[in-house]
């Protein structure tokens, strides 16, 4: 099922497998007590401390980091979604690897496109594991799966950026650690308001303590609050950050966000199948002891016919995002992979979710309480079909492929055109519009 693996990534393999199945699975029960026993729910668990130390001292820590050779993990992106599927098996495996998102997504930002003081100052820390961070895109007064959407207000005064608006779905907000935000907002300027829909946009550092930046709420997901990691709803009101603190540069935010978000997808749709397989475990065993009227009820058809299509679901899911990942490898990242990582964001999810619901269904009402992990791991999964874009906007950008390369050839300025305004430009030689 797996590709050809290189002698490190084989290692490497073998040691989080171990590691997953006899430190952090072990572990989730003690982690669920400990956490109970706190002062709050925002605060962290020792067992998670420990498990990170552990991981350490076992080479298993910031597998994800590919790109610059003074963090390079020797992996591919085939070998780390590999890896990621075994972290997915435990809710606790990815912290304490440091392989959680979104702090994976923010590192690769800050290695990938930030200056050298902006990464002594951020990802340093960010990579040791002492502080956290948040990723402020979605806002929850505009549709921001069109990203174009999004409204936050940079406005530069003299050396200064002057930040205003409000974000939500702020994973990693709650977290007593989180000490600095990735924000996604448009400057306030006529070069801006001029400019392309997709060139309007920024990102700016903005350290959590700023005056001005303010904490609102805690977004729970079907009741789950997901502390101490938590989803905020944040408010930025006159936040004055140097201009220093721009990444890249202004109208660089999707080019930045796109390749944020690329790799994040693989991570995302590997642990989902990781996940899924922990929970297809749970379903067979349970069928296999639970009886109902006489017989085992891993003897009804229609049980045996639902897990049947759970194995499907879950391996074909599995080979399209290993191929996701082997586009990105071989043709130019994330951006040569785009219609392939817009199809495993659709299907991964969808797969994982059916499994849950059909390991529910075996369980019965011990299915819904909190005796198993299948009501938060349904929450997860559902929640994902949202999360980094829903499935609608995923299966656009698929057609939108198809159709272009029903245009011309799949080539050419006419499809090219047509592709980047979403379908709304007429063919360059005056044929009609699609």
């Amino acid at each position: 099922m797996y590709p050809q693996l290189s002698p490190h990534a084989k290692t490497l393999y073998a040691k989080l497998t171990a590691f997953v199945d006899e430190e952090c699975l072990p572990a989730e029960e003690l982690y669920e007590r400990q956490h109970a026993e706190l002062s709050s729910r925002w605060m962290i668990p020792e067992i998670i401390e420990t498990l990170k130390g552990k991981a350490r001292k076992l080479g298993l820590w910031n597998l994800f980091m590919m790109e610059r050779d003074v963090y390079h993990s020797g992996l591919n992106m085939v070998e780390y979604a590999v890896l990621s599927e075994v972290m997915g098996r435990s809710f606790l495996a990815p912290e304490a690897c440091n392989c959680n998102a979104p702090d994976t997504g923010n590192m690769e930002v800050l290695a990938k496109y930030g200056n050298a003081r902006q990464q002594a100052q951020w990802l340093n820390p960010l990579m040791k594991g002492s502080i956290r961070s948040t990723f402020l895109m979605t806002e929850p007064g505009v549709a921001s799966s069109d990203a174009t959407n999004i409204a936050t207000s940079f406005r530069r005064e003299g050396d200064e950026y002057v930040v205003n608006g409000r974000k939500w779905w702020s994973s990693g907000a709650m977290h007593p650690r989180c000490q600095v935000a990735l924000v996604l907002g448009k400057v306030d300027s006529p070069v801006t308001a001029a400019a392309p829909r997709h060139r309007q946009h920024s990102i700016l550092i903005v350290p959590m303590a700023t005056p001005g930046v303010k904490v609102l709420r805690a977004l729970s997901v079907f009741g789950f609050d997901d502390a101490p990691h938590g989803h905020a709803e944040v408010e930025l009101v006159e936040v004055r950050v140097p201009v220093s603190n721009l990444i890249l540069g202004e109208g660089d935010g999707f080019k930045i966000a796109q390749g944020r978000l690329g790799p994040g997808r693989i991570h995302h749709c590997m642990r989902a199948i990781g996940l899924s397989e922990r929970v297809l475990g749970l379903a067979t065993k349970r069928a296999l002891t639970r009886r109902a009227f006489g017989k085992e009820i891993a003897r009804q058809g229609a049980v045996q016919r639902d897990l049947a299509q759970c194995r499907i679901s879950v391996d074909q899911a599995r080979l399209l995002v290993l191929h996701a990942a082997w586009r990105m490898d071989t043709n130019k990242g994330a951006k040569g992979a785009q219609q392939e990582i817009a199809m495993i964001k659709v299907v991964a999810p969808s797969a994982g979710q059916q499994v849950v619901d059909t390991a529910i269904q075996i369980h019965g009402g011990m299915g819904v309480c909190q005796d198993t992990i299948l009501a938060r791991a349904f929450a997860y999964m559902r929640s994902l079909r949202i999360a980094d874009g829903p499935d609608d906007v995923h299966m656009r950008t698929v057609a939108r492929y198809e159709l272009k390369k029903a245009m011309e050839g799949a080539t050419g300025p006419a499809a090219d055109a047509w592709y980047r305004s979403g379908g709304e430009v007429a063919k360059e030689n005056g044929q009609s519009r699609l």
